[in-house]
């Protein structure tokens, strides 16, 4: 589907404004990755989406990884990238590059952009006002790929109840203070489920849930959790998919009534997918 494609489907559709006032102050989570960041164009495209929704009444929560940057980090400083089931497998000198890419460089570049859209964006990571509380995911202990234990929302709830949009990047602490990488997928899941949103969306670099990974014709658009337990099954689901949609099953046994997985590198595709009838991606639901 072409960008010029999307924006006069998504412009043109009669149902936007009975949407548009179905979703005024809902709280949406929205996870922000992949290749969707590789480029100042795609990141402006994907800001201008969530201007537009903010403006609209929408309470948001961004939470967003890197992969990307933290790969072009570690092979320069001459650290081979490690995978398993989908998952960095982050070491000690990892860790370091990985905070660094994240809290730093990437999460401040995304508020200087909503900024610019007017929107009062403020940054965090897990680790502050003990947002994200973590632990090893592994048994391995030099491993600091780590796993959600508690969520504390009270300075998200602070921050939405105040009009300000809550920019979170995946890194969080345990209780002695070591610091752990989090899946973006697997916190945005997380923060969806304790903050009781309407609506969690992972902005990916695929068009949603394929039942042929080979063909991006094989979209499934429409998905409940028993059709999604069969995906898993057959080995439909694979690889780094894997604990994206792990996160959805989580999120809608916790009370999230629905999860959007959308190409992100689509121009409009927020908008697209949220306010027409027709969508983009795929919906999961209960």
């Amino acid at each position: 589907m072409s960008n010029s494609v999307t924006s006069e489907r998504f412009y043109f559709s009669v149902n936007t404004l009975s949407l548009i006032r179905k979703y005024a102050g809902s709280t949406f989570v929205i996870k922000y990755g992949g290749s969707a960041m590789k480029s100042k164009s795609l990141q402006l495209n994907v800001i201008y989406d969530i201007a537009l929704l903010y403006s609209l009444g929408i309470k948001i929560i961004l939470v967003h990884g890197g992969g990307y940057l933290i790969d072009n980090w570690l092979m320069k400083l001459n650290i081979k990238p490690k995978f398993e089931k989908g998952l960095r497998v982050t070491d000690a000198n990892s860790m370091e590059v990985v905070e660094m890419v994240l809290s730093g460089y990437l999460n401040k570049s995304l508020i200087d952009l909503l900024n610019q859209s007017d929107i009062p964006a403020v940054g965090l990571s897990g680790k502050d006002a003990n947002l994200v509380t973590a632990s090893h995911f592994s048994q391995n202990f030099n491993d600091f790929t780590g796993k959600v234990d508690h969520i504390d929302i009270k300075i998200l709830s602070t921050l939405l109840d105040n009009n300000f949009l809550p920019v979170v990047a995946s890194v969080a602490s345990d209780l002695k203070g070591r610091t752990y990488n989090i899946n973006a997928d697997t916190l945005a899941g997380s923060i969806a489920s304790y903050i009781k949103a309407d609506k969690l969306i992972l902005l990916t670099d695929t068009p949603g849930i394929l039942s042929n990974v080979h063909d991006s014709s094989s979209l499934i658009k429409h998905l409940n959790l028993n059709e999604i337990y069969n995906l898993k099954l057959t080995g439909v689901i694979t690889d780094g998919m894997i604990p994206k949609i792990d996160c959805c099953i989580n999120a809608l046994n916790n009370y999230v009534p629905a999860v959007h997985i959308i190409d992100g590198r689509v121009r409009s595709a927020l908008l697209y997918e949220l306010l027409t009838n027709d969508r983009l991606g795929s919906m999961l639901v209960t």
